[in-house]
């Protein structure tokens, strides 16, 4: 063979590795995990940078890598074909077409792209640079086709518009899923990173303490029975109300009223409206995120909880919107609460009052908790009714039975699952 065969046996191996080159580098780039690349871009490595200014303007990236991919490949198959023409004359041309699709197929496609995801941060920090050129050199050509498609499309009547992006909170959820999916991560994991994600979605009237379930004291109570109340109490910090239960003017901590024994040596000289601080009412629409960093900001730790009227609806405390991360906290003076007992036939016997995400978090269900914050409002919401005792219902996947109701209210339900 002549050199000018060998020469262009070379030029189309060559073509062949510059398809690689753009197959593989559009994978890695849109492969390339963004936060790793902030990352590495703040510890000073410029390549990192490039990657996230080429991401920045993802459109005109994809369009001048294919634009450059099918230059090079379009050039590889008319040398292909010239040479294979010269060679076995017309039959020349079924023979490129065939060598020429195993090699595209396998070299320039396949196997640049497997690499390519199986190393996506390192791959694309490596091309970065060279991209970057091809870019500026390219993206006039990029635009122009874009121009020209959408210019085509229009007169066929058809817009192209761009889909609304996965907010940072849904990506970082669907991130967590899958790893949980894929075992990478425990439940418990999972279940405090999507306790974090969830803050901004949640509001007080989700998690605070209802005011039936609310421990106060009555200031006009007998200052020894008060202090007995406050000392048998498993909380530090204790609304206290006078006159009518919903008319709340302080707080009172458990320290203060220890000091104030330690000074005056006597219950019956403690001034509680003197040692109770000052009540913070919030809106029961209160995100937890807004209500959390509140907290934060005033070192405070229980607030109230109205409605749009005033009325006092309930508590929440920072261990209330800090449990809601972590799962319960228990310390050494916290009681059991018994609502969810599980039974030898496989059911559960739940009081009425449990929250759907404490149930959900706990047995690992996906109850919905959109419309109502326990499970027997979750009940009453599905059935449309009250139930009496006994009814039975079916519904997300489980079976329900109301096992005890007082007036309106249901206390304690048996669920199984289907």
């Amino acid at each position: 063979m002549t050199t000018a065969i060998w020469l262009l046996i070379f030029a189309i191996f060559l073509l062949i590795l510059c398809s690689a080159f753009f197959s593989g580098s559009e994978t890695a780039l849109t492969a390339a995990s963004r936060a790793r690349m902030h990352s590495l871009e703040k510890n000073g490595d410029k390549r990192a940078g490039y990657v996230t200014r080429l991401l920045e303007r993802q459109d005109q990236l994809i369009g001048t890598l294919l634009i450059g991919n099918n230059i090079v490949n379009i050039l590889a198959s008319a040398l292909a074909t010239s040479f294979f023409i010269t060679v076995f004359g017309p039959s020349g041309v079924a023979i490129a077409t065939i060598v020429m699709t195993i090699l595209v197929v396998i070299f320039a496609e396949v196997m640049p792209k497997s690499i390519a995801l199986a190393h996506s941060d390192k791959f694309a920090i490596t091309v970065s640079p060279i991209i970057r050129i091809i870019v500026l050199v390219l993206s006039p050509f990029a635009r122009a086709v874009g121009w020209i498609v959408r210019m085509f499309l229009g007169l066929v009547g058809f817009k192209i518009e761009s889909e609304s992006l996965l907010t940072a909170h849904e990506e970082l959820r669907g991130a967590v899923e899958v790893l949980h999916k894929d075992g990478s991560m425990v439940k418990d994991d999972k279940d405090r990173l999507g306790g974090i994600l969830d803050l901004h979605e949640l509001e007080l009237s989700d998690v605070m303490i209802h005011r039936t379930n609310m421990e106060t004291i009555n200031l006009d109570d007998d200052r020894e029975q008060i202090v007995k109340q406050i000392l048998d109490s498993p909380y530090t910090r204790i609304p206290l109300w006078q006159g009518e239960n919903d008319n709340i003017i302080g707080v009172v901590h458990s320290k203060d009223v220890l000091r104030s024994i330690a000074k005056h040596g006597d219950a019956s000289k403690i001034d509680f409206k003197k040692i109770a601080t000052k009540p913070w009412f919030v809106p029961e629409t209160t995100t937890l995120q807004d209500q959390l960093n509140a907290f934060l900001r005033k070192n405070a730790h229980l607030a109230l909880v109205v409605d749009e009227y005033g009325e006092v609806e309930g508590m929440v405390t920072l261990e209330d919107i800090l449990e809601e991360i972590v799962g319960d906290i228990a310390d050494e003076h916290d009681t059991e609460v018994s609502g969810v007992a599980a039974q030898a036939d496989g059911s559960w016997i739940v009081d009425g009052s449990v929250p759907i995400r404490d149930l959900n978090r706990a047995l690992d269900w996906d109850l919905p908790d959109e419309e109502a914050t326990t499970i027997a409002g979750l009940v009453i919401h599905a059935a449309q009714m009250i139930p009496e005792e006994k009814q039975t219902f079916t519904f997300y996947g489980k079976r329900f039975v109301i096992l005890k109701r007082e007036k309106n209210r249901i206390t304690s339900l048996r669920i199984r699952g289907l």
